[in-house]
């Protein structure tokens, strides 16, 4: 389903627009992307990709960000706010899954938070509910930039995709690149979650996690909704070589919510390289 969740007022707006782009017709934002919407701190826009065979269109939101500031991941850490993205005013659109790039981590204001400081594509797949005709893809965003200060921004972008070849075809295979490939917990692979173990002894229990890979690899810990807040972990002597060991403690659950049993995402990243693994926390 499209993800959705903004005010009362932009849903007023977005069927206004759907109604003038049926009087004026959907070709007129056709093209391989939409204009720049922003400021000189950051703008956004949207950028299209060929489908070839497949049932589903590729897309991207490109985020530009002037130099010395930052944005957030799916999950901001220490502080911050996720993007939220809205596409519930698309036209022809029965779905749009987001891909995220690998993220690393920033320090802000003594905090530890999870973003990108350098431009972003977030790839889209997009599945258009009659594939014989264009898709009317409409963004709705809300996220923040910072640098010492944190800004909130807000912008709107709307693109006609039509699944034909793309001059982005390109920067959106780099961007699908940057995405955490998903592996099983302890697959074979030059950098993999190995093991994840329950450390009760210390108050509150943590939880350690072992990642196949280089001395410069992150780690990061995603609960299974985005109530969830779990800590950042932490790096810890490494076990063997080649293995890395992490850290976090179990908190930051919702009220009421047991840790065992539940399943989280263990994101590793290195230079060039990111896995994600769903593991159940022990």
């Amino acid at each position: 389903m499209i993800m959705c969740g903004f005010d009362r007022l932009r849903r007023s707006a977005a069927v206004v627009a759907i109604a003038v782009a049926a009087v004026c017709g959907i070709g007129r934002a056709a093209g391989d992307a939409s204009p720049w919407e922003g400021n000189d701190r950051t703008a956004v826009r949207l950028i299209a990709g060929s489908s070839g065979a497949q049932e589903f269109i590729r897309a991207g939101i490109e985020i530009r960000l002037k130099p010395g500031w930052h944005t957030y991941w799916r999950y901001p850490g220490d502080a911050g706010v996720p993007p939220r993205l809205d596409f519930t005013a698309s036209q022809n659109v029965d779905t749009v899954r987001v891909l995220w790039p690998a993220p690393r981590r920033l320090t802000e204001e003594g905090l530890s938070v999870i973003g990108y400081a350098e431009d972003v594509i977030l790839p889209l797949v997009v599945v258009p509910r009659d594939r014989t005709k264009p898709a009317m893809l409409r963004l709705a965003i809300d996220y923040a930039v910072c640098e010492r200060l944190c800004v909130p921004t807000q912008a709107t972008a709307e693109l006609a995709l039509t699944g034909a070849p793309s001059s982005h075809d390109d920067m959106l295979v780099q961007a699908l690149g940057r995405v955490p490939k998903r592996l099983a917990l302890g697959e074979a692979s030059p950098l993999a979650v190995k093991s994840i173990a329950r450390e009760s002894a210390s108050t509150p229990a943590r939880v350690i996690i072992e990642v196949a890979g280089p001395a410069n690899v992150d780690v990061f810990a995603e609960g299974p909704s985005p109530e969830w807040a779990l800590p950042l972990p932490i790096a810890l002597a490494p076990s063997a070589p080649g293995v890395a060991r992490f850290a976090f403690a179990l908190d930051g659950a919702p009220p009421g919510v047991r840790y065992e049993g539940a399943l989280i995402t263990i994101t590793a990243v290195m230079a060039g390289e990111a896995v994600e693994t769903v593991v159940p926390i022990p």
